[in-house]
């Protein structure tokens, strides 16, 4: 968000779609990859929907030159689309992949959570600790 608001203030509208937009069509084809992997790996998982593998294949080939593509004739823009990308690297490791955070790290944390789900509207905020019955 911060790096959001810092390109806004900075830049113009066209801009920052134009970040948004590689950085989606980074994710998709990553997507795609995945479901290749899986499909390859995992054979016998349940898939409701089952495509053929033709179908994300040729989607592949049309992402990989329109990446291409973005990333020749744009690549300030793509770099900065990558920079968005790796801030949340950061994030990760802090909230998801530390797991003996200190305790006002943890309160931290909680009180960042509450207040976005206060905030958005987003889920009922029960914050603080929770008493039993």
């Amino acid at each position: 968000c911060l790096a959001t608001l810092i390109i806004m203030l900075v830049g113009d509208t066209y801009t920052l779609i134009n970040y948004v937009s590689f950085i989606n069509y980074l994710c998709y084809g990553v997507t795609i990859i995945g479901l290749i992997v899986l499909r390859w790996k995992k054979p016998k998982i349940f898939r409701p929907i089952k495509v053929n593998l033709l179908v994300p294949i040729t989607y592949l080939a049309f992402w990989a030159f329109l990446l291409i593509f973005s990333l020749y004739s744009e690549p300030i823009v793509c770099g900065v689309g990558l920079i968005i990308i790796l801030t949340g690297v950061p994030v990760f490791f802090l909230g998801v992949y530390w797991r003996n955070k200190p305790k006002c790290v943890n309160r931290l944390i909680e009180s960042m959570t509450c207040w976005g789900q206060k905030l958005c509207f987003v889920v009922y905020p029960q914050c603080g600790s929770v008493e039993e019955e």
